[in-house]
């Protein structure tokens, strides 16, 4: 069973930045993809990022694609969401999500989740 515990988020202003952290346990982190994904009050959740295992390979959906980065450490158990830029439509609940497949996008491939960050963006 692999434990994912997201961190970092909060309230920030219109272009500022904020980096969100989710470190893992009990399991073999590097075994997993890692995604972000996040979902706003009365929407569904949408997928934002993704990182391979070893090669580091990523993936972005255009809302964030050129804002966002996603990255992770391997030693840590740790996969990063670097936000840049941050938009009043980025606020949301952030989750962090590892899968031991390969369906980057898709929410229901994913076999473990976080429990959630909150960002809230203001104008």
């Amino acid at each position: 069973q692999v434990q994912l515990v997201e961190s970092g988020g909060g309230s920030v202003q219109a272009g500022d930045s904020l980096r969100l952290s989710c470190a893992a346990s009990g399991g073999s982190f590097s075994s997993y993809i890692m995604g972000w994904f996040r979902q706003a009050p009365g929407k569904e959740r949408e997928f934002i990022a993704a990182i391979t295992r070893t090669t580091l390979n990523t993936l972005y959906a255009n809302s964030v694609k050129g804002r966002f980065t996603v990255s992770r450490d391997n030693a840590k158990n740790t996969v990063y969401l670097q936000m840049n830029s941050l938009k009043p439509e980025d606020t949301a609940v952030y989750y962090c999500a590892a899968e031991f497949g390969n369906n980057w996008e898709k929410s229901y491939a994913y076999d473990y989740w976080g429990r959630g960050t909150q960002v809230t963006v203001s104008s």
